[in-house]
């Protein structure tokens, strides 16, 4: 095709979107309410602990169903630090994304650090849980995580 024919070619921006929703079943949706409750669930298989929830053990392909409460503090595993937020994202000012090992599991969950400048944060800074005021039975209901000194 000629650079001319290329130039006359109709186009027209598209977005392609599987829009669905979705059960969160009884693992999640236990996990999700128990955020609701301010608390940290997890499912456990022998010496493993899942934050988030899992339904099934990543290593034996088990069904979970055995449920613990955590604490609300955690260590920091590895993170980015978001300068400039952009305008999809839940905050405007900077933060860190970060993978959180929640005390006791043995899985992380990612999640936002804020509060803090990128020089505060490293591997293995220890965190705390900021509840959100408005509760939604979703992972929102973690408004964020803080730094916190031990």
């Amino acid at each position: 095709m000629s650079e001319k024919n290329k130039s006359d070619m109709l186009r027209a921006p598209f977005k392609l979107e599987y829009d669905y929703e979705r059960s969160t079943g009884p693992i999640i949706g236990k996990f999700f309410e128990g955020l609701s409750n301010q608390q940290i669930l997890g499912t456990k298989n022998g010496d493993n602990v899942y934050v988030p929830a899992a339904e099934f053990d990543p290593i034996t392909y088990e069904h979970l169903s055995e449920f613990v409460e955590l604490p609300e503090t955690g260590t920091v595993k590895s993170f980015t630090w978001i300068d400039q937020p952009r305008k999809h994202h839940l905050i405007n000012k900077p933060f860190a994304f970060a993978l959180i090992q929640i005390d006791g599991a043995t899985s992380s969950i990612l999640h936002m650090i804020t509060n803090c400048n990128d020089s505060d944060i490293e591997v293995g800074s220890r965190v705390k849980v900021s509840w959100s005021e408005e509760k939604t039975e979703t992972i929102k209901d973690i408004s964020h995580f803080e730094l916190i000194n031990e």
